[in-house]
């Protein structure tokens, strides 16, 4: 598929469809509709005690969506286990334009002036869909998914889809969920008024830790 337009995407979201690509530089992009979807639930995020430590330390600066564009060139690149990506550089313009119209956020970890990882995803109502995280540094990752947690819990929102389940989520508490009980649970959530920033962007790592008690 090549004619895809921003407001096809913005569908597909609604309705529980998301674009993938085989490669970094291939236009063609597909629709994915798993059968069975990866769900951390907000109220049963759980984060070790050692992982809660590190982010009351606030050893690094956390940022909201100051630094989009490189977060998901960061996912891109080529890793030590992987030598492609999903993201295509025309899945990264239709994300780069839901930025545009506020329905994308990227959470940043920031040693000084240096990025060393986040995530970022799409946000419809009080749905967040996780899309890509990245690391240069170990925890960091981590780190920004309790952030993006505890925003999104402050924030209003009942719905965090991270697609699938992986052995790297499975120590926050994913659950695996039907599509039929997934798509009762879009549905609640695609239309709430919700609010990304009510978590103020300089919270603590001591704040974020209390919302997730």
């Amino acid at each position: 598929m090549t004619d895809f337009t921003l407001d096809d995407l913005i569908n597909c979201y609604r309705t529980g469809i998301f674009p993938m690509s085989d490669a970094r530089d291939d236009d063609y992009l597909f629709l994915v509709d798993p059968p069975i979807r990866g769900v951390l639930p907000l109220d049963a995020f759980h984060v070790s005690s050692r992982l809660a430590r590190t982010v009351r330390q606030d050893m690094y600066t956390i940022r909201i969506d100051t630094a989009f564009t490189q977060i998901i060139e960061l996912c891109a690149e080529e890793a030590q286990n992987r030598t492609s990506t999903w993201i295509s550089h025309s899945i990264q313009a239709l994300y780069q334009a839901l930025f545009a119209r506020g329905l994308a956020h990227s959470v940043e970890v920031w040693d000084g002036e240096t990025l060393l990882g986040g995530l970022y995803g799409v946000s419809i109502g009080g749905a967040f869909f996780g899309e890509s995280m990245v690391s240069r540094a170990r925890d960091v990752s981590k780190i920004a998914l309790v952030h993006l947690v505890a925003r999104l819990k402050a924030g209003g929102f009942t719905l965090l889809d991270c697609q699938f389940q992986t052995d790297h989520l499975r120590q926050f508490g994913v659950v695996e969920m039907p599509k039929a009980e997934y798509l009762e649970k879009l549905a609640a959530a695609i239309d709430l008024k919700t609010d990304f920033y009510d978590l103020p962007r300089t919270a603590s790592g001591q704040m974020v830790m209390s919302l997730l008690k």
